[in-house]
Order: structure tokens, then C-alpha cells, then sequence
């Protein structure tokens, strides 16, 4: 069954796993004070991390879920996916695939 590229129908696993890992990986990045925060919060602690870390974890799992309850952040992430799925179906080459054979010049 040939699928038309541009076509926008999604199906259950696209929107359960694959554009919610998509959201996760950007809201990581939007984020990054926060994870930095702690991580460094967790290294520095050791086996007390669960006590010592508690405010840093707070503000990173608040900032993480303002992303994702955020309706335009989802929508912006569904459509970078379209538009990987979309050239996925034109060329067969996944993304990442696409990216890491691009030529270097020398």
C-alpha cells in the first residue's frame, strides 16, 4: 500500500510514541538550565540525591510539563514529524540517515 506523502492522518502509535518522544527530546533542550541543574545537583549528591535534589527535580519536572500540556508546543512538534515522515516516504532514507551522509567539503 503506497502512501501519498503529504498525507496528515496520524496513526495511534504516531501520536502515543512517536511525536511525544519528539516533544520530550525538545522540551529536554528548552529546558537545559533545568537539566543541567540537576544533573550537576545529582552528581555533587551521590546516594542523597533523592533528599538533596528535590528542588532542582521540581523545577525540572515543572518546566518539562509546561511543554507538554502545551497545545502549540504539541502542535509544532506534529508537524516536524509530518514533515520527517513526509520526506521519509519521498526519499525511503530515515532523518537521521539523511543527515549523517550529508558530503563535507574539504
Amino acid at each position: 500500500m503506497a502512501h501519498d506523502p503529504a498525507e496528515q492522518h496520524l496513526r495511534h502509535v504516531e501520536k502515543d510514541v512517536l511525536i511525544p518522544k519528539i516533544m520530550r527530546e525538545k522540551a529536554r533542550e528548552r529546558c537545559s538550565e533545568q537539566v543541567q541543574d540537576f544533573t550537576k545537583c545529582c552528581k555533587d549528591s551521590g546516594i542523597l540525591m533523592v533528599v538533596k535534589c528535590r528542588k532542582e527535580n521540581s523545577a525540572l519536572k515543572e518546566c518539562l510539563t509546561t511543554y507538554y500540556n502545551d497545545q502549540a508546543f504539541y502542535e509544532e512538534c506534529k508537524m516536524e514529524y509530518l514533515k520527517e515522515r513526509e520526506e521519509f516516504r519521498k526519499t525511503g532514507i530515515p532523518t537521521k540517515k539523511r543527515l549523517q551522509k550529508l558530503p563535507t567539503s574539504m
